[in-house]
């Protein structure tokens, strides 16, 4: 297993966030996703660190050794918009260069709206700029996809954190794969089995596709949600209403350096919703992996890492 640096932990904004930490420079923050950890970038961490940048990598509220506030509403955006703010003030800093994957990512696109002071520039994996609906995007995910839908079943019931808590390595293991699906695959699926539906992921008798993660990395992320459950995760969901009321009357426009980094095989994007980022991101430069899912930085590192270097060197050098 790739070594992964000891954590510290930060207080901030009144809770206390576990922070991993590589390198001297710069600061670049990541952002991870669900069902993620800081440990998600492992294979980042040492490659920003050679290149002359500090790395900082917390556990995002509700996560592995971070606090996990218990109210739903403790999981708005605007609570994490502080954390990530306190954590800037903490190590002396008023900006960071941002990299952020899958719910990251959406936090640092919301971020860069409502408080682009924080950021110098963003690396957004998989998740392009989604601008603001006018209507209530989950009610809009109900409607088309019914109550199956993940997101939609995390608003209804608690029955996601009961069954996820129940055997956290069969989970991880049943959701972060190389599934082998190309979007090709699965736009011609009919609607019903186009459906992302966790629960039934993680009931499948039969693993799908090829194993993302050694053991010994399945075993890393298993404790830590053993140990914390999915509660404080599943809440970041629970808050899509509320983060969308939120950003009603707000700008929709991304004023800083960006690069967007997708998967032509994460089929939770289209095509069309990343040509669509140029809209509203003046400055901003987009790759698509080949023969990669959603899970960018973890299954193909290499190639993702020397995108973002080739940028950052460009944008943002370290001396």
């Amino acid at each position: 297993m790739t070594e992964f640096p000891a954590a510290r932990m930060v207080q901030t904004n009144g809770i206390r966030l576990a922070v991993y930490e590589a390198g001297n420079g710069p600061p670049i923050i990541l952002l991870h996703g669900f069902p993620e950890l800081a440990f998600s970038w492992r294979h980042q961490l040492p490659a920003l660190a050679a290149a002359g940048y500090r790395a900082i990598a917390p556990d995002l509220r509700g996560y592995g050794l971070s606090d996990k506030p218990p109210g739903v509403a403790d999981y708005r955006q605007e609570e994490i918009f502080d954390d990530i703010a306190g954590l800037l003030e903490e190590m002396g800093q008023s900006q960071a260069i941002f990299i952020a994957h899958d719910w990251g990512a959406l936090i640092a696109w919301q971020m860069a709206l409502v408080r682009p002071e924080l950021l110098r520039g963003l690396i957004a994996l998989n998740i392009p700029f989604l601008p603001r609906r006018h209507r209530d995007p989950v009610q809009v995910m109900r409607e088309r996809f019914g109550p199956n839908y993940y997101i939609v079943n995390f608003q209804d019931s608690d029955e996601a954190d009961r069954l996820f808590d129940s055997d956290p390595r069969r989970f991880i293991d049943r959701i972060m794969r190389r599934d082998g699906v190309t979007r090709r695959q699965f736009n011609a699926l009919p609607d019903e089995r186009r459906i992302v539906n966790m629960i039934a992921t993680m009931n499948l008798d039969r693993k799908r596709g090829e194993a993302l993660l050694t053991e010994d990395e399945l075993d890393f992320y298993a404790k830590a949600f053993s140990a914390g459950g999915f509660s404080g995760p599943i809440n970041w969901y629970r808050n899509w209403t509320r983060n969308w009321k939120s950003m009603e009357d707000i700008e929709q426009k991304v004023r800083m350096p960006v690069l967007f980094i997708g998967a032509d095989n994460d089929v939770v994007v289209t095509p069309q919703q990343i040509k669509a980022m140029k809209n509203f991101v003046p400055d901003l430069e987009s790759h698509v992996l080949d023969d990669c899912g959603h899970w960018t930085q973890q299954e193909k590192p290499g190639e993702t890492n020397a995108l973002m270097l080739d940028w950052l060197r460009r944008r943002f050098p370290a001396e």
